[in-house]
């Protein structure tokens, strides 16, 4: 396997004949998916989506690509193919439309609907192109032909990219569910027919590669649900991502057989069902659904509740539940379906919540106790059948953390793929497709972009490092008021501290400590203020290191009169 080094530089001038592969986000990492493809001078995208904060990312709301390798050539840009809408693919295009608000969005009928929604609350009208599976349209010289696949959010696509420069087969996320909710599979004979007229580079989803055989079947999650409602004597509350539309259709049909009403919880998950809805894609009974104001004119064992916050969010609906910060208040008995799996960082979160429901005594159901969902995602043995079907000359695994990666390109290995063909790649890493054989050739910027409230990119790592300080640490701050003249102390040294210790004498034992050393320095003929500051934090970082065994954040200020 190729795989990204050190030694890498900026990328030489692109063949004529070439092709030219860059992911801005989805490599070594699940979320931020985007790729760039270059022909000619031009640029097609596929998908641009968001990554959700870790702990030691206090303070961001989203993570987005970095977009400074092709912001100077937005204007080259035909088009931003969506294969789908989870937020992972689909959540950085209103900042991307920001920066250029007509590039073109080429999407299935669903995945337009949930991105003009979205957008229209950015208050952004974009150009849409919908397109279906079995259809083939061209964005300057890219010719794109769209294939069905199966995965947990309906009207998913893949798509093949011809050029010049050879076929390239992008499978967006997938699985091959043999018996989909929506009669919809994963278009395996289409991706044999490009088999045979010759794959040039594979792209394919890695995220279960390290998981062995076949995905269970979402039809397998009925029988569960069906147990839930008939053992449950008061509310449900069935937890899941808001663009689940057939788990939400599961637990429909099973509110419908056991005499429940359903009210949609949380803004996203009201305005994606109610998308799905008008779309044909929600069977939804007259009069099943109810408004969250009406649910308490109806008795506990008449409820279903279908909630936003299966992954632990803290401002979702179901964490202010476990809070007690949210209209409905969870109390004993009530049965909490979590009907999700848990996304690689988001543990802590989820178990936080299922302890805080737990807590006010609800019942709390989820994937460790039963089978409540089933991936999204194509195991290992899927995988081969992909690779089998479609035996391409290169494969690039993406959409996954390094462990994935490395799992699929064994996988393309173990199938016959040359080792040398196998491209393990990073987000920023250039690889280039030239007569028929893809290499990493350089590497472009590509760091992370945080979102924090409305400023975007203006934390970077300097201020998170100084957040999880303070969190971790607390601070410190020294007000000092010197005479340089007289070399004398004259007011001070006045400290606060947050954070820190609770106990008010903590640091008084610092202060002649301050005083003195000051006193000293100025006598030897230190007057600059700025050198005067760093010694006070010198010296009082070291007492509290001395002391404390702890590093808070230290603030000085020294002012001279």
């Amino acid at each position: 396997m190729s795989h990204p080094h050190p030694g890498l530089g900026t990328p030489p001038p692109l063949p004529p004949d070439g092709l030219r592969i860059v992911a801005l986000g989805g490599l070594g990492e699940i979320g931020r998916n985007m790729t760039v493809f270059e022909f000619d001078g031009r640029l097609l995208v596929v998908d641009c989506g968001v990554l959700f904060p870790e702990t030691d990312q206090p303070g961001v709301d989203l993570i987005l690509p970095d977009f400074t390798a092709i912001r100077d050539r937005l204007d080259a840009i035909d088009a931003v193919v969506l294969t789908h809408a989870h937020e992972d693919h689909i959540g950085a295009v209103p900042y991307l439309l920001r920066e250029r608000a007509d590039i073109p969005l080429v999407g299935s009928r669903l995945t337009l609907a949930l991105m003009v929604a979205k957008l229209a609350e950015h208050r952004i009208s974009p150009v849409t192109i919908e397109v279906r599976e079995e259809q083939t349209q061209s964005f300057g010289p890219f010719n794109c032909e769209f294939f069905a696949v199966n995965h947990s959010i309906p009207d998913a696509l893949a798509v093949a990219i011809r050029t010049p420069a050879g076929l390239v087969l992008h499978t967006g996320d997938f699985k091959m569910d043999q018996l989909p909710l929506d009669g919809r599979l994963t278009d395996l004979g289409g991706f044999a027919r490009l088999g045979r007229e010759g794959v040039d580079l594979l792209l394919s989803d890695s995220t279960n590669a390290e998981v062995p055989g076949f995905v269970t079947s979402e039809r397998e999650i009925a029988p569960v649900l069906d147990g839930v409602f008939r053992d449950a004597k008061k509310r449900i509350i069935v937890a899941c991502f808001a663009s689940h539309v057939h788990r939400v259709q599961q637990v429909l049909d099973a509110a419908e057989a056991h005499g429940r009403s359903v009210c949609f919880v949380g803004r996203s998950m009201v305005r994606n069902m109610g998308v799905a809805r008008d779309l044909g894609l929600l069977r939804v009974p007259t009069g099943l659904v109810i408004d969250l104001r009406d649910v308490g004119a109806l008795p506990d064992r008449n409820i279903c509740l279908v909630s936003t916050g299966s992954q632990g969010e803290p401002l979702s609906a179901l964490s202010r539940m476990a809070n007690r910060d949210h209209a409905i208040q969870i109390q004993a008995g009530d049965t909490v379906v979590l009907a999700s799996s848990l996304i690689p960082g988001n543990e802590n979160a989820v178990y936080r919540v299922i302890n805080g429901l737990a807590r006010w005594g609800a019942k709390v159901v989820h994937k460790g106790v039963a089978k409540v969902h089933t991936s999204g995602h194509a195991p290992a043995g899927e995988l081969l059948y992909v690779l089998n079907a479609t035996r391409p000359s290169n494969v690039m695994p993406v959409h996954g953390e390094w462990r994935h990666l490395r799992a699929h390109g064994a996988l393309a290995e173990a199938s016959g793929v040359p080792a040398d063909r196998v491209v393990l790649a990073d987000d920023g890493m250039v690889v280039d497709l030239v007569d028929g054989q893809a290499n990493i050739t350089g590497v472009v910027p590509c760091g992370y972009v945080y979102v924090d409230g409305l400023a975007v990119g203006d934390v970077g790592e300097p201020s998170l490092k100084d957040r999880r300080i303070l969190g971790e640490e607390g601070f410190i701050t020294i007000m000092v008021v010197v005479d340089a003249a007289s070399g004398k102390v004259v007011g001070g040294p006045e400290l606060s501290t947050r954070g820190f210790s609770d106990t008010h004498d903590a640091f008084e034992q610092v202060r002649g400590l301050v005083t003195e050393t000051l006193a000293e320095a100025m006598r030897s003929g230190m007057v600059d203020v700025g050198a005067l500051q760093q010694l006070v934090r010198r010296t009082v970082g070291r007492w509290v290191s001395d002391t404390y065994r702890r590093r808070p954040m230290i603030i000085p200020v020294v002012v001279e009169v």
